[in-house]
């Protein structure tokens, strides 16, 4: 059933009150200071961390987040250079923590053969605020391109572009939610105006290429490796998952460059999306951050194959 959001006119975009109104009704519900900082600082043994920005938001939470990137201490010029990134929607949670454990249990030993970098929480405001969208109600997911205007989207983008590297592979770690229905989805049209249309939230996971540059032996990889974790989205009734064609078992395309998706931000040929779904009554949160694990793992392992 589709939804009609408490905020706005129908039929008419939001204006800066009606942002406004939205912001104030935004509370923390738990913390990146707590529960990412302290991971992300643990890793200082055994990787090189980098703060490569910082969001301030003093005026909106009292509070000044730092963005970290985390390396790989043997990078070497002659080895194929790995992005992670995690958290640029911060109410998915496994994106982030899925991409600490990556950190934690894995990273190491591929290190010894590729050369890893990780952004792990990218939109730490939106991780405590279990938010979609940044303070400005922007969606971070759609600032990467040229015209982009998210904050934590427009630093992570600059620090990437200033480490004039090219990336063989990279893989965003995301989640879709029961909440996408409940509350994002009807809160954008709102914010646009126009008429909320919810889809079917696939049950399972599923990954999503790139229609632009596309590369359905990669994605396969995933859903193998992913498929011995927890269980992968079947298309709904339309042949469809979120409204887009399957392409083939628990996959799904998107423009990502048009649309100024974070994996466009780089010029790595192999790129995937990662869509877990961490309300299905099969799935732990457990099981969540193992299978976005196993989808980085089952990447990398794809990448050394061709290689």
């Amino acid at each position: 059933m589709n939804k009609i959001y408490h905020i706005g006119t129908v039929g008419q975009p939001w204006g800066d009150a009606e942002k406004v109104q939205w912001l104030k009704e935004q509370t923390v519900k738990r913390s990146f200071f707590d529960e990412v900082l302290p991971s992300i600082n643990a890793l200082k043994a055994e990787f090189d961390i980098e703060q490569y920005g910082e969001l301030n938001y003093q005026q909106i939470s009292g509070k000044t987040y730092p963005l970290y990137a985390v390396k790989s201490r043997n990078w070497q010029s002659n080895k194929p250079t790995i992005l992670v990134t995690g958290g640029v929607h911060g109410y998915e949670t496994s994106g982030v923590h899925g991409a600490l454990r990556f950190l934690q249990t894995k990273a190491k030993a591929y290190s010894t053969t590729v050369n890893i970098l990780v952004l792990p929480c990218i939109s730490p405001w939106g991780y405590e605020t279990i938010n979609r969208w940044n303070p400005e109600a922007i969606d971070p997911n759609r600032s990467f391109g040229a015209n982009g205007k998210a904050t934590e989207a427009l630093q992570a983008k600059a620090y990437l572009t200033g480490l004039k590297l090219s990336f063989a592979l990279h893989i965003d770690l995301h989640e879709t939610t029961d909440s996408d229905n409940s509350e994002f989805r009807p809160a954008k049209a709102a914010q646009d105006g126009s008429v909320n249309k919810n889809w079917n939230i696939p049950d399972g996971y599923y990954t999503v290429d790139d229609s632009e540059h596309p590369s359905p032996a990669l994605q396969k990889a995933i859903i193998d490796a992913v498929s011995k974790i927890t269980h992968i989205a079947e298309a709904d009734e339309n042949g469809k998952l979120i409204g887009e064609p399957i392409q083939q078992l628990g996959v799904i395309n998107y423009a990502k460059a048009s649309l100024g998706l974070c994996g466009s931000v780089t010029d790595a040929p192999l790129v995937s999306t990662t869509e877990v779904y961490p309300d299905s009554a099969t799935a732990t949160p457990e099981q969540c951050i193992q299978a976005q694990v196993a989808a980085v793992c089952g990447a990398l392992d794809y990448l050394l194959s061709q290689n």
